[in-house]
């Protein structure tokens, strides 16, 4: 059995995924909104994504957690460390379901993901891949400080730009 940490902020708690969580994942995936993530995806395909959640951090130990409402436990989106094959480097990534977004939920999501990937997870650098008409992701990136810092040409995704968070040292 993986142990999963669940992070909390003011507003949030990051926790690991569970079965009740799917129906709301599952409806992102099948939205537009989904088309920067792959998407959108049928039902199936959603339940296979649903369940690389838990199982990124078995195999890499690290990985994404559900963000959820910290006094309703409603699930507004996912956000954490990852590093698929073909990346150029590890990622803080970020997803909102429609619920979750328009109230800087990504935002404080994302600090706590990157506290946890400079702390705990020992990483010492990390970047966020953003495709460049996602405006609301450059706008996230551009809050945390990250510096655009070229391209990536991705076999499924296209073209993505990287965007280079501040180091540990730097946010100190």
């Amino acid at each position: 059995m993986i142990q999963i940490p669940t992070l909390t902020t003011e507003r949030l708690t990051l926790r690991a995924p569970r079965l009740d969580d799917f129906d709301a994942f599952a409806a992102f995936r099948a939205s537009d909104r989904a088309r920067f993530v792959g998407g959108p995806n049928t039902r199936s395909e959603a339940w296979g994504h649903f369940l690389g959640l838990a199982g990124q951090w078995a195999i890499l130990g690290y990985g994404r957690w559900i963000v959820a409402d910290k006094a309703t436990d409603q699930p507004l989106g996912v956000v954490g460390l990852l590093f698929p094959a073909g990346w150029p480097e590890p990622e803080i990534g970020w997803t909102m379901f429609a619920e979750g977004e328009g109230r800087g939920y990504a935002h404080e999501a994302a600090l706590a993901a990157r506290a946890h990937a400079y702390g705990p997870a020992g990483w010492t650098t990390a970047i966020s891949l953003i495709d460049p008409v996602n405006a609301r992701s450059v706008a996230l990136g551009r809050k945390m400080g990250c510096r655009p810092e070229g391209t990536f040409e991705h076999e499924s995704y296209g073209t993505m730009h990287i965007w280079r968070h501040p180091a540990p040292e730097e946010l100190a």
